[in-house]
């Protein structure tokens, strides 16, 4: 089943088309552009929600009303507001509607949820996901073994990433949870130049952990060049 908010005449013939016979319901209340589509997906219910009043969908006595160009354009009837839009080719947007009296402004409110989409896929597209990454290792650990360890868990922290450095002791092992200390101290030091201690070393049953961070990365200064010694003859 598909619900679907009512919107202007137009538009709910263009839904009816949209959606078979029995399967939408167009609800009379259209106080706001409040779109919900609701779809039954394998008992999940998935919501999309636009929550900005529009144009005849505003009925507030009064707004305060601000034009296109950022104009303050006084107080009026949500009726003026939207004649004043219409005449401008362009929507009423109620954009602060806790206000008293509630805010309008005039844009082209396609546009901006255009641009305001591009924007959050741009930040989504260049923000960086901080993970926790572990590595784990034993306390009889070979010094091979150690440095493959090591590399990996720098890589980590080079990509921006937490790490995890985890030992784990089993039967006797128990008995020495100093050499595990020991190991992780000594991963914490390698990694010194690009990360820091979140956690220091700390039992936990049979497993001793540390997080490291990494470190603000500065850039490096460029080394100067040096002049090519002129041959004499």
């Amino acid at each position: 089943m598909v619900s679907v908010l009512a919107r202007p005449p137009s538009e709910r013939a263009a839904a009816a088309d949209r959606f078979p016979s029995g399967r939408y319901v167009l609800c009379a209340d259209t106080s706001c552009i409040r779109a919900f589509v609701m779809h039954f997906e394998g008992g999940a219910l998935a919501i999309a929600n636009m929550t900005h009043p529009l144009n005849e969908d505003i009925h507030e006595p009064q707004v305060r009303l601000i034009g296109d160009d950022g104009e303050q354009l006084g107080i009026m009837s949500s009726e003026e507001a939207f004649a004043i839009a219409q005449e401008r080719e362009l929507d009423l947007v109620m954009i602060s509607p806790a206000a008293k009296p509630p805010v309008c402004k005039i844009m082209d409110y396609g546009k901006y949820r255009f641009e305001q989409a591009k924007r959050e896929k741009e930040a989504k597209k260049n923000q960086h996901v901080i993970e926790v990454k572990e590595i784990r290792m034993s306390p009889s650990i070979g010094d091979n073994d150690f440095l493959v360890k090591l590399r990996n868990g720098q890589k980590f922290l080079a990509e921006g990433d937490r790490l995890k450095v985890t030992v784990r002791f089993r039967g006797r092992e128990m008995a020495h949870t100093d050499l595990g200390k020991q190991l992780l101290e000594r991963f914490a030091a390698e990694c010194a130049d690009i990360a820091k201690v979140d956690k220091g070393a700390k039992l936990e049953g049979r497993l001793m952990t540390e997080f490291l961070s990494p470190k603000a990365q500065t850039p490096q200064k460029k080394q100067p060049k040096q002049e090519k010694a002129k041959e004499t003859n």
